[in-house]
């Protein structure tokens, strides 16, 4: 039977956009309060007085995934206002399209930092919440937000698609971790939407390299995803593809790793030729 999301509480990090902002609107209008987390207090607050017009609460909290004292405070908040957590969203991250070659340890570590430790402070943090819910086979729903890419890794990826499958590991050894104690744990792995993603990737990464492969993506709204994320908490699932064809594609290119590698080269060869038409800088 379908859950009755009617007066839950989810947490989002990284609610103050794209599928994060996107998802707070549809669990509202599925009935839930929300507690909202993100860096820009402006953009939370546009996103709260959305979810307040659908007759629903919000919290809204100035939060760095980054910060272990922010995550804390941010779920000590959420108990203070609502008593009870019901849901989290592990959803705040973002892009960067940079050779492995040319990823600085820097880069990498600062792009681990907010992805994947972003994500297990979420954890950490709420899981105790989770637990001293009183229903024995509902005690609440772990949320990740992967990747499509936590299955390949196209070039200029590797940084991005590192952090994504490190969050699919964690989500896998999780669910079996917490079956039998009532909390569900899933796993989103969405294609590119339309949102200020790729705007971030290009503020992360290096003018050469922002954004080559855009013209050619498919994508999807994040009210789409948004309205797959609900269908699961709804009747929680381990994986949730929002684009169906990118879940066969990813299944054959993990079944036959020749194929990967044939179509990562015309990827790379493509990127090259795009590359070499570029005009030069005159000195």
């Amino acid at each position: 039977m379908a859950r009755d999301l009617r007066d839950k509480v989810i947490l989002i990090a990284g609610a103050s956009s794209g599928i994060g902002a996107a998802t707070a609107i549809a669990c509202a209008q599925a009935g839930m309060h929300t507690v909202l987390a993100a860096r820009r207090q402006d953009r939370l607050d546009q996103v709260a007085d959305q979810v307040r017009q659908l007759g629903r609460r919000a919290l809204t909290v100035a939060c760095n995934v980054d910060s272990d004292q922010d995550v804390t405070r941010l779920c000590d908040l959420a108990i203070s206002e609502f008593g009870h957590l019901d849901a989290v969203f592990a959803n705040a991250g973002y892009g960067l399209m940079v050779p492995v070659a040319d990823t600085s340890d820097r880069m990498m570590r600062d792009i681990f930092e907010t992805n994947f430790f972003g994500t297990m402070r979420c954890i950490h943090a709420a899981l105790p919440l989770l637990r001293k819910n009183t229903n024995p086979t509902d005690k609440g729903h772990i949320i990740i937000n992967s990747s499509c890419l936590s299955e390949i890794s196209p070039p200029l990826h590797g940084a991005y698609s590192a952090t994504k499958a490190a969050q699919d590991a964690i989500a896998q050894s999780l669910r079996a971790e917490l079956t039998d104690e009532g909390i569900y744990v899933s796993s989103v792995h969405p294609i590119t939407t339309r949102s200020e993603f790729l705007d971030r990737v290009a503020e992360h990464s290096p003018p050469e390299h922002a954004d080559p492969f855009s013209k050619h993506m498919v994508v999807q709204t994040t009210q789409y995803v948004a309205k797959t994320i609900v269908r699961c908490l709804r009747k929680p699932r381990p994986e949730v593809w929002p684009y169906v064809p990118t879940r066969i594609g990813m299944a054959i290119c993990t079944a036959i790793p020749s194929v990967t590698a044939y179509a990562m080269r015309k990827m790379m060869r493509s990127y090259q030729r795009q590359q070499s038409r570029q005009p030069t800088a005159q000195a």
